[in-house]
């Protein structure tokens, strides 16, 4: 059997935890701030952690080399 290939875009986008989570960064941060309120600007600060079952799939599918 052929080795599996880390997806080069899940690459970029997410990181995964000692633990095990798969971390994210926040989205809708690149421009149109004065659109958003300064709640959703501070909310977005950040990474965050995938739910579990979606973090699942990614390690999976996407980064099954880890």
């Amino acid at each position: 059997m052929p080795k599996l290939k880390t997806k080069s875009g899940a690459k970029k986008r997410f990181k995964i935890t000692a633990s095990g989570k798969v971390k994210y960064q926040q989205s809708g941060k690149r421009h149109g701030m004065i659109k958003r309120t300064t709640k959703q600007i501070r909310e977005h600060r950040g990474t965050a952690v995938l739910f579990k079952t979606d973090g699942d799939n990614i390690k999976k599918y996407w980064l099954p080399n880890g």
